[in-house]
């Protein structure tokens, strides 16, 4: 998927002063994911807010009601966001393999990473709603914590609720 993305544009932000967190922005089946995996195999720590529910909670629909996910995603979030401080603190590179679909929930992360002596980027992961919706197909089918089943519905409320960003020190793939 991100084959043709040279991922030295990131590597070489690193140094052993200043941990580095890359911040993943996109709608669901953009690939945040699948890019977050490729930095935690180059030594970032990746935080998954899918994954901690999925651990924490177990499977969505099944193992708790789906009234549930909003208080779950609150504390599954704030118990990451404390692991996020403590990672700087210790000096390590960080992936959020997190949606980050509004502007506020961007500029709170960039504040926190700052204030705790971290340095952020934003990666953007643009894709045509067609193509989020062909992966979300085959994403659905999965029964993994990194397959949230994403109906027709949910799309189109993601979609429309997304807040592009613009001018925030992003870094647009279009993939």
């Amino acid at each position: 998927m991100f084959e043709k993305f040279n991922f030295d544009l990131i590597y070489r932000e690193r140094d052993d002063f200043t941990p580095l967190v890359v911040m993943m922005c996109g709608v669901a089946g953009s690939g945040k994911t699948t890019f977050s995996q490729q930095l935690e195999k180059a030594g970032f720590v990746r935080l998954s807010i899918d994954e901690e529910i999925w651990a924490t909670n177990g499977r969505y629909g099944i193992d708790y009601p789906i009234e549930k996910i909003e208080e779950f995603k609150k504390e599954a979030e704030s118990k990451l966001r404390n692991r996020l401080i403590k990672l700087i603190h210790d000096k390590r590179h960080v992936v959020i393999d997190f949606s980050f679909w509004n502007r506020e929930s961007r500029d709170q992360y960039k504040q926190v990473i700052e204030k705790n002596g971290g340095k952020w980027k934003l990666i953007y992961l643009k894709v045509h709603p067609d193509d989020l919706r062909d992966r979300l197909k085959i994403r659905n089918n999965r029964f993994d914590a990194n397959a949230f089943p994403i109906t027709e519905e949910i799309l189109t409320s993601f979609l429309t609720s997304f807040e592009t960003p613009k001018g925030e020190g992003e870094l647009v793939i279009e993939n």
